[in-house]
């Protein structure tokens, strides 16, 4: 068994095991395997152990990968969902090639996706990112506006709305872990009155996946856990 095997197999037991601690239904946590700077040859090694779902943080590398496995490995159905920044001027590669996008937090990003999203394709699966920790460096929409955002997003054919989306602080402790996550699943109890069908929290990573599991996480999003250190280009 490969090394990123056996990772993939441990966060999988990690996550089975805190569902059933927190009386969560067993297969409620999608593990979103976070594959920025990594080659398509560790990827095809997350692929033979099981793992279908894909995030990428940046449009250029996350689109050639998006496509090479589309050419590669046509039968195998995988899901790619964009995790990063959008700039104005990439929304088009976003909405041509990935399901799912993490990262809307302005109304401009959700029209420009809704209008590129090709002809045909199935709507965008989309997610409202929300600053809840107020860091400046953060990106994210404020509480304020998501209510605008979200009435937004629901009138567009080619977008559907699942829910929210944060990076929260990076704090170690677990009460306040759970605290932050929990403002979030509020917001997502909050929207769903007047738009049901959202199902979604995508918060929690590696050093915060049970806090976040805890506090009704759906998707977390591991990547160094399962792939190693990240090789980032030397400036």
């Amino acid at each position: 068994m490969s090394t990123i095997a056996e990772n993939i197999q441990h966060i999988m037991s990690d996550i089975e095991r805190v569902q059933e601690k927190c009386g969560r239904t067993r297969n409620s946590v999608l593990l979103l395997a976070v594959s920025k700077t990594k080659p398509v040859a560790a990827i095809h090694e997350a692929i033979q152990a099981g793992q279908r779902a894909f995030g990428e943080n940046y449009v250029q590398e996350g689109v050639e990968k998006v496509r090479y496995f589309t050419e590669q490995a046509p039968d195998i159905p995988l899901e790619w969902h964009f995790i990063g920044p959008i700039q104005s001027n990439k929304t088009r590669l976003v909405a041509e090639n990935f399901t799912w996008v993490h990262t809307i937090d302005r109304e401009r990003i959700a029209q420009r996706l809704n209008d590129q999203r090709p002809e045909g394709m199935p709507p965008l699966q989309v997610l409202i990112q929300v600053n809840t920790s107020g860091e400046s460096s953060k990106s994210g929409t404020g509480e304020q506006d998501i209510f605008q955002l979200a009435e937004l997003i629901s009138s567009l054919p080619n977008l559907t709305l699942r829910g929210l989306m944060s990076i929260p602080e990076n704090i170690s402790d677990y009460a306040s872990q759970l605290a932050a996550f929990t403002k979030l699943a509020e917001l997502k109890t909050k929207l769903q009155e007047t738009y049901p069908e959202m199902d979604t929290l995508s918060m929690g990573m590696s050093g915060d996946m049970e806090a976040a599991i805890a506090a009704g996480s759906t998707i977390v999003r591991i990547g160094t856990a399962i792939f190693g250190a990240r090789d980032y280009p030397k400036a």
